[in-house]
């Protein structure tokens, strides 16, 4: 819970309810400022992509750089499909849809079934009988210390940073990505969002070769989308992976608590919180996902409980890699090693 002094007595304290309630009269998207936030974002992209084929005649290292910077418009592009999945960016439903529809060709992921598997984590986080899609898999003390040698040891390979932030990205944008996992048998309307996304990537992939070659698909189209995928999973990481964030069983959890409590507030300098969209005032997302990205820091200026609440530096989320497993018993994450100090050998 967070404490309250603008318009109840400084001794209240405010619910997650309470604020979910509070900030929905923040939920109205303003179509002008979306169309605008669309065009900064998609504009720069395409001209940086522009500029790096142009590049490839002078310098492929210099083509390799461009490539790598325009991975962060590629990540702006992403949180703005995130906001059409969460219905927050036109008053238009229809709208949202097919603009994401649109923007998951370039982030290489389909719409629709990334909007039903996220929807499905904004409703079940926090919950430890409801983990496995669209999380980071986190294990509990007891449940690590239960399994055997080799199932301890798997666990401990998808954790190490270099699986989790090396390999899991590209893997989930360029091949977990191409078929409804999760959704497999939920209706055909997920397969024709991953099949028509994947026919509409094969078609752009195509033309970039009977254009130029491979070379841009190798220095412009593959280091775009692996940097903007890493940087992807390293915010979705820290959002929820940090030292006292939220979990419980079914019993005891509840929903609005889990939201606010289990997400993180990343504070981060000017430049990097535009390039990502505000996503890193994640609490407040999660408390309220119809929220337009662009209205997240009004709510932080007119209430400063919530924007003092679950602050995590830069600084800070580094040492969130080092955090493995929920203990249970001090409701907090820990690490392999404080959990094997704690106790004792699995």
């Amino acid at each position: 819970m967070v404490t309250s002094s603008d318009d109840t007595p400084a001794a209240q304290v405010r619910s997650a309810k309470d604020w979910a309630r509070i900030l929905a009269k923040y939920r109205e998207p303003c179509t002008r400022r979306s169309i605008l936030e669309l065009l900064v974002t998609l504009v720069p992209f395409a001209l940086l992509w522009t500029l790096a084929w142009a590049s490839m005649s002078i310098s492929y290292w210099l083509t390799l750089g461009i490539a790598i910077l325009n991975g962060l418009f590629l990540v702006r592009i992403f949180c703005i499909q995130h906001d059409c999945g969460h219905a927050s960016f036109f008053h238009s439903r229809r709208a949202q849809d097919w603009v994401g529809r649109c923007l998951g060709v370039l982030t290489l992921t389909p719409y629709d079934v990334w909007r039903r598997t996220h929807s499905m984590h904004h409703a079940q986080h926090g919950n430890l009988d409801q983990r496995g899609i669209g999380d980071v898999m986190t294990l509990t003390v007891a449940e690590y210390r239960a399994r055997s040698r080799f199932g301890r040891l798997l666990y401990r390979f998808y954790r190490h940073p270099v699986v989790l932030f090396g390999v899991t990205p590209s893997y989930l944008f360029l091949l977990q990505n191409r078929l409804p996992l999760g959704l497999m048998k939920s209706g055909r309307r997920y397969w024709i969002s991953a099949m028509g996304t994947n026919a509409m990537i094969a078609v752009a992939l195509a033309l970039v070769i009977w254009s130029g070659g491979l070379m841009p698909v190798l220095l412009i189209y593959i280091p775009t989308v692996v940097v903007a995928a890493t940087i992807g999973v390293w915010l979705f990481y820290v959002q929820h992976q940090f030292e006292e964030t939220h979990w419980a069983e079914s019993d005891t959890w509840q929903l609005h608590e889990a939201a606010l409590a289990g997400s993180s507030h990343y504070v981060l300098p000017t430049p990097l919180r535009w390039i990502s969209a505000n996503i890193g005032i994640h609490h407040v997302h999660h408390l309220y996902s119809r929220i337009p990205f662009y209205r997240l820091p009004e709510i932080l200026h007119d209430h400063a409980e919530l924007a003092s609440a679950q602050r995590l530096t830069p600084w800070e989320s580094l040492r969130s890699v080092n955090l493995h497993l929920w203990d249970e018993k001090l409701s907090r994450l820990t690490s392999f090693r404080e959990a094997r100090r704690r106790y004792g050998p699995a």
